[in-house]
């Protein structure tokens, strides 16, 4: 999703929360709308050493942006004399903040449309390697390089939230500097569709994080996590991130959202084309007494709520956070397990009743435990391998039931074959990671490297 220019150079005030809360309803879409949006990031290394490339190192960033923009019909998105971003009208190419490159899929009407893009994606990465000698990994977290060399991309951004998380925690640079997810986007008709998709993907994030845990080593070394990745959200900063609480006790999805985000503090506004920190100012009190000479809008707010970083984010659409990033065979396993349970409503009632009876003080630490055990771990009485399992013969139901076929007259439950057979054998991508580390790599990282790039 293109970040820069988002502002008006000439933005209309808004006046009452009533306004803020208004564009969670104008994201209602009929059933026959409904889209899927999904998100790739991947950390990007030389080849030659597996260390993670700088902007404008040689092999660098830079040039893999040029390259791409050289070789394709995507346009270029500028910040200043930096190339930040590449779009074409319906996707773009976009920086973390550690170099990290994410597609941000076009809006697919299936998970075929998703896997033909995805396909196209890294059959163009990997000509752009090749040229450059540069990798990308199937990975959700950066191996090799530490956090104290690692590089920043020149995004104005980035520079404010860096400044901020340096006050709030000890592992945000780690998580916006190295880690690396794919992020599902899926539609809702009206408030109470959206609550009920909404609290289901909250309940389930633990589940995401356990069957895509795929970032066991960090700084070059065994990390102790299965997904280190989302370890690093623990201690970043609680203001924005994590379970909500509120998900599993409102019945006014939009309106408690609302005033959840009203009182995050704010990193920062636009005005003609520049962003200028907030230092700390919630939404709530921009909205009643301004900051300098300047107003609240709509377009602050929708900027604001790019901010926001809980597990399932709400924006006009419901973003699932939760999974570290796959090797490619493996990418659409989450996205196509929550399709399969969101857009058919008998199987969200089912995948709901799974999970409903866990109580609110397991929710909120089952996630770190996820991130540590992965499959392993324990909820109630019984592993998350075990719920996973019983999810993902929900979610093949439900992906039957919607019935959308390829040319070859396959449906969508292909996406699921390869994540039901790793959670059968009680597999998430990290042990199949540090069974090699421990034998036939030796602790050996570059080993790691090369059998995660993307081939």
């Amino acid at each position: 999703m293109i970040e820069a220019g988002e502002g008006s150079d000439h933005p209309v005030e808004v006046r009452s929360v009533d306004e803020l809360e208004a564009t969670f309803h104008e994201g209602g879409r009929p059933r026959a709308e409904w889209k899927i949006g999904i998100e790739y990031e991947k950390p990007v290394v030389d080849r030659r050493n597996g260390q993670s490339v700088a902007y404008d190192s040689e092999p660098g960033i830079r040039r893999v942006l040029e390259t791409m923009l050289e070789n394709s019909a995507w346009r270029g998105i500028y910040e200043g004399d930096h190339l930040i971003a590449l779009e074409d009208g319906s996707a773009s190419i976009t920086l973390e903040p550690g170099g990290q490159l994410e597609m941000s899929g076009r809006l697919c009407d299936s998970l075929h449309c998703a896997d033909q893009e995805l396909r196209d994606h890294v059959r163009e990465l990997l000509a752009v390697g090749e040229q450059l000698g540069v990798s990308f990994l199937g990975l959700g977290i950066a191996p090799k390089t530490p956090i104290s060399s690692y590089p920043w991309m020149p995004k104005a951004r980035y520079g404010v939230m860096r400044h901020v998380m340096q006050t709030k925690g000890t592992l945000g640079h780690r998580m916006m500097q190295q880690t690396a997810t794919v992020q599902s986007n899926f539609d809702y008709t009206d408030e109470a569709d959206a609550l009920r998709k909404f609290r289901l993907s909250m309940a389930l994030s633990p589940i995401f994080v356990a069957v895509s845990a795929n970032s066991p080593v960090v700084d070059g070394r065994p990390s102790g996590y299965r997904s280190f990745r989302a370890h690093t959200w623990t201690d970043t900063d609680n203001d924005r991130c994590g379970i909500l609480p509120f998900a599993f006790e409102t019945d006014a999805l939009f309106r408690s959202y609302t005033e959840y985000a009203l009182d995050v503090p704010m990193y920062f506004i636009e005005r003609n084309s520049t962003l200028l920190p907030l230092r700390g100012v919630t939404f709530r009190r921009f909205l009643h007494e301004g900051y300098e000479s300047h107003r609240a809008t709509i377009e602050d707010w929708r900027l604001h709520l790019t901010t926001l970083f809980p597990e399932v984010r709400l924006k006009t659409y419901i973003e699932l956070r939760s999974a570290d990033s796959q090797p490619v065979d493996l990418m659409l396993g989450t996205p196509a397990l929550a399709k399969g349970l969101l857009y058919d409503d008998d199987c969200l009632e089912a995948a709901w009743g799974v999970v409903a009876s866990w109580p609110i003080a397991e929710r909120l630490h089952l996630n770190e435990d996820a991130a540590k055990e992965g499959l392993r771990a324990q909820a109630g009485r019984f592993r998350l391998r075990d719920y996973a399992a019983e999810l993902i013969s929900i979610a093949r139901e439900g992906l039957k039931r919607q019935a959308v076929c390829n040319g070859e007259g396959e449906d969508e439950t292909i996406f699921l074959d390869r994540l039901q057979e790793e959670i059968a054998a009680g597999f998430c991508p990290a042990d199949r990671l540090i069974e090699r580390w421990e034998g036939i790599w030796g602790g050996d990282v570059d080993q790691l490297i090369a059998y995660s790039a993307y081939h």
